[in-house]
């Protein structure tokens, strides 16, 4: 009796047991995935690029003195011949003021020659002196004279590097640097300012080779500036130039185009794509749903599987947005598989 009763409880035991294994055990869901293809391009071809000045000035000190005024800092509009920078013109001026006093002294000295040239003629009319004697003083005063032109032009020199003690801009345009403080010494060829004209801009981008062989001719290209502001970040323009020189290290040619003077909030430094027309010719593109990207911090990249079909983090470089998809232009190569939900890739040990 007792037996029996022991028996039928294991067996109860047995069964809840079971049960409890069955409802707790769950299929891990299947990762959703997507093969990468490569889709022909017959539009464009981005290549990543930078916007420069086309007209960008650094200047440099002339003479050597101390920096008494700088009335210019980065960011500022400035017209033409506007002062930026004063350098202490002290010893500029007594230069001057010293040359300006042997102009004088060779003047009063010409003037002696002079007077005594002529009573010279008039004794040598007379015959009280000889043809070597009119013969020196002429020269007397030919030199007296020729002292008198090399005073001026030294003092034309000195006058004129009074004129370097004051910095002035060249054109209107925008400070881009000031290396320089007051007080500071300044030297001839040190760097004060640096200006750059905002109404000639252009990006210069570095295109391979064999892209530049399938550029479409005649046909306008874009520029993508992101972040511009006031505008979609698109410019579109005419006026592109092709360098005829090949880098040899990396077997690219720039190409620069040139932005539109109307175009605000661009300055030199900030990153842009050049849009090149193709033709088509062996041109393909990668493209991956916007939803599958992973951005963390700086990092912008994709769950790639591995040969064993694990979901790896790798970084890739992306391109413009179409819709709901995103050019990958480096980073995934046609025929790789990736993670269609970054999420679920992440627990996915």
């Amino acid at each position: 009796m007792f037996s029996n009763r022991l028996l039928a409880i294991l067996l109860l035991l047995v069964a809840a047991t079971s049960e409890g294994a069955t409802t707790t055990t769950v299929a891990a869901p299947e990762l959703a995935t997507l093969q990468v293809k490569a889709a022909s391009s017959n539009d464009t071809s981005g290549f990543d690029g930078v916007v420069e000045a086309v007209r960008q000035t650094v200047i440099s000190a002339q003479v050597s003195g101390a920096v008494i005024l700088l009335d210019a800092k980065v960011g500022d509009r400035v017209k033409a011949g506007q002062v930026l920078l004063r350098i202490d013109a002290r010893a500029a001026d007594q230069n001057v003021a010293a040359s300006d006093a042997q102009v004088q002294a060779a003047r009063a000295s010409l003037d002696v020659a002079a007077k005594d040239f002529e009573r010279q003629k008039e004794l040598f009319q007379k015959a009280y002196i000889s043809q070597a004697a009119l013969e020196r003083a002429e020269s007397q005063f030919k030199a007296t004279q020729a002292q008198v032109n090399s005073q001026l032009a030294q003092a034309g020199v000195a006058r004129t590097q009074t004129g370097f003690n004051i910095v002035r801009a060249p054109y209107a345009g925008v400070i881009s640097e000031v290396p320089t403080t007051l007080g500071d010494m300044a030297m001839p060829g040190r760097p004060l300012l640096t200006i750059y004209d905002p109404a000639a801009l252009r990006v210069t981008a570095s295109v391979p080779q064999t892209a530049l062989a399938q550029m479409a001719p005649n046909q306008p290209v874009k520029a993508e500036i992101p972040g511009l502001p006031g505008t979609s970040g698109w410019i579109t323009s005419s006026q592109v130039q092709v360098l005829p020189t090949v880098d040899a290290g990396t077997h690219t040619v720039q190409v620069r185009m040139e932005l539109p003077a109307a175009v605000s909030g661009v300055t030199p430094g900030m990153f842009a794509r050049l849009w090149l027309p193709t033709t088509g010719a062996g041109a393909s593109r990668l493209s991956v749903p916007a939803t599958a990207i992973v951005r963390r911090a700086e990092m912008t990249g994709l769950y790639v599987l591995d040969t064993n079909s694990r979901p790896l983090l790798r970084q890739v470089r992306l391109g413009r947005v179409s819709g709901d998809s995103v050019e990958v232009l480096a980073g995934l190569t046609p025929g790789e598989r990736i993670a269609l939900d970054p999420q679920a890739a992440a627990r996915v040990h």
